[in-house]
């Protein structure tokens, strides 16, 4: 018989309390998913698991310990009571740990509102293999594409349940669907690949297969004949595939984790320009139908929206309630964990402000330069943000796309970068980070 989840982590708690613990959270997950690969018109691979993870914390002053189990069984849990707190004798004293106070705690979140999980039923194998054939078929009707490397389809579906001794209560449940496609071009060393893909929390609005497909293949010709560009400064137009990237970087040094540690270029940022005047970065953790959307954090805390660049400027850290103490500040409601871990500071759905102008307007507008599709491998300094990564793309010639490139390195450092950059408005709403594509002027370039 299927246990209620917040029966579990009620069983967690008061077995937490008998073992010695003066308090504890409790989370459980109990999941579904299942992932089809098709290639050459034939199933290739599928693979279904489900279970039930439990995560256990427990305090000893300000001394804490995590325990994980993926067994439900009652004797299981008053086993994980137990090592919980065994182990939280031993560890060291940490003055920032701890629960919230009840006055901190999320009391009036409606799931419903955020549509985290698609009612309809969930997709059978066989209509899964069909999506990811579909894909396939689409892909390989391009006559430039040699093969398909990949075509699949997947589902999944997770129900969350977090309890704690200070009184919270509260879980939810969320799906997820998608399918992807990767297209191969050319042979032997001349071989060039791309994908395209897509991933909805209801079906309904996850885009057709034939399209996937079929823009899988385009993308992958397109990059057919690449050669290195030249080295030099140039503008570098990151794609809307890749711009989040860019923005991501500047997430994790304005969360409180890295500025907590010192290693973060922007640890003494806050309140200073770091993107240019007129930009936001607006946080929305309550978006329906969002990937990163949340009616609590991991500690019980209400989820909030809030900017975290405003008009151009830096307002605050990234913060759940370990780091909030260290810095001598408030939690933002941002605590993330697993069944295995303590809470930690992440950003739920984020959006850049858009620009004026299209993509394509800015191809036209940056004259000579790289327009960056993907990119390999990272060097990023933490402490300084000097930024190097591998890149391929496509080369513009005076306001033109000529050919495609790859081998190249683009380096500059992350705070003359974000200070510069230049939004088109051809961001996707419908995804956690919100970012169009972004023009930076005055990268370095390596190639010949």
């Amino acid at each position: 018989m299927t246990q209620p989840l917040n029966d579990l982590t009620e069983r967690l708690l008061k077995a937490a309390e008998r073992a010695g613990a003066d308090s504890a959270d409790a989370m459980a997950v109990r999941g579904t998913s299942l992932s089809i690969e098709v290639r050459g018109g034939a199933l290739e691979q599928a693979e279904r698991s489900e279970g039930v993870d439990l995560g256990l914390r427990v305090f000893l002053g300000h001394r804490s310990a995590n325990v994980s189990a993926s067994d439900v069984r009652p004797s299981t849990l008053e086993d994980m009571a137990i090592r919980a707190v065994a182990m939280a004798k031993e560890a060291p004293e940490d003055p920032n740990a701890g629960l919230a106070t009840s006055d901190q705690l999320s009391r009036d979140f409606d799931v419903a509102a955020l549509e985290l999980s698609d009612p309809a039923p969930e997709p059978s194998p066989a209509a899964l293999q069909e999506d990811a054939a579909t894909a396939e078929a689409a892909a390989l009707e391009n006559k430039g594409v040699s093969q398909v490397q990949a075509a699949s389809a997947g589902y999944s579906a997770r129900e969350v349940h977090l309890a704690a001794t200070n009184g919270f209560s509260g879980g939810y449940r969320r799906t997820d669907r998608g399918l992807s496609c990767v297209a191969i071009c050319g042979t032997g060393t001349e071989m060039e690949r791309d994908y395209d893909g897509d991933s909805r929390i209801f079906q309904s609005d996850l885009r057709h297969p034939q399209d996937i497909g079929r823009r899988a293949a385009e993308r992958a010709v397109a990059r057919a004949g690449a050669r290195k560009p030249p080295t030099g400064s140039y503008p570098v137009l990151f794609d809307e595939r890749i711009a989040s990237t860019l923005i991501g970087h500047l997430l994790v040094a304005a969360n409180g984790a890295s500025v907590a540690r010192g290693a973060s270029w922007l640890r003494d940022a806050l309140g200073t320009q770091v993107l240019p005047a007129g930009l936001s970065l607006h946080e929305n953790p309550h978006r329906a139908r969002a990937s990163g959307s949340r009616p609590f954090d991991a500690e019980g805390l209400p989820t909030q929206p809030r900017d975290i660049v405003a008009e151009g400027l830096l307002t605050g850290w990234t913060l759940d309630l370990a780091t909030a103490r260290k810095l001598g500040m408030q939690s933002t409601g941002n605590a993330a964990r697993g069944t295995s871990s303590g809470p930690s500071p992440t950003t739920w759905n984020v959006a850049l402000t858009p620009g004026q102008n299209s993509r394509e307007d800015l191809i036209r507008d940056m004259g000579t330069g790289l327009l960056v599709t993907s990119m390999i491998g990272s060097t990023i300094n933490p402490n300084t943000g000097d930024y190097s990564r591998g890149a391929a793309g496509l080369w513009v010639e005076n306001g033109e796309i000529t050919h495609a490139v790859n081998e190249c390195t683009i380096a500059g450092n992350l705070r003359d970068m974000l200070l510069n950059i230049i939004p088109a408005n051809d961001a996707r709403a419908h995804l956690s980070r919100v970012v169009p594509s972004l023009l930076v002027s005055g990268m370095t370039l390596a190639g010949n």
